[in-house]
C-alpha cells in the first residue's frame, strides 16, 4: 500500500512508523500504557482496515484510522495525544 505524505510525495506505508507514533503519543499519557507489541498489533489493524478502502491513502486517512481504533480500544488519552502529535 502507498501513502501520500503531507508534502505530496508518495511512499510505501510503514506500519513500524505508525507503531512508533502510537508509542510516542502514549508516552504523553499518565494513566494508559501500551507495550511495543500492542502498538505493533494496532498498526497491523490500521493497515488491514486501510487496505480494504484504497490502494493509495493519505496521512490524514492513517491519522483518522489510528484515532478511531485507539478510541474503540478505550485508549482515549492516547487517541487525543496521537491526533495532536500527528497534526
Amino acid at each position: 500500500m502507498k501513502i501520500t505524505k503531507k508534502n505530496g510525495n508518495v511512499s510505501l506505508y510503514d506500519d513500524e512508523k505508525v507503531a512508533r507514533s502510537i508509542l510516542k503519543a502514549n508516552a504523553d499519557t499518565r494513566s494508559e500504557s501500551i507495550t511495543p507489541a500492542v502498538a505493533a498489533a494496532l498498526a497491523d489493524t490500521v493497515f488491514l482496515r486501510l487496505t480494504q478502502q484504497h490502494e493509495i491513502i493519505s496521512t490524514a486517512d492513517v491519522r483518522s484510522c489510528v484515532v478511531a481504533l485507539l478510541r474503540e480500544r478505550g485508549l482515549y488519552q492516547t487517541a487525543e495525544s496521537y491526533a495532536e502529535y500527528t497534526k
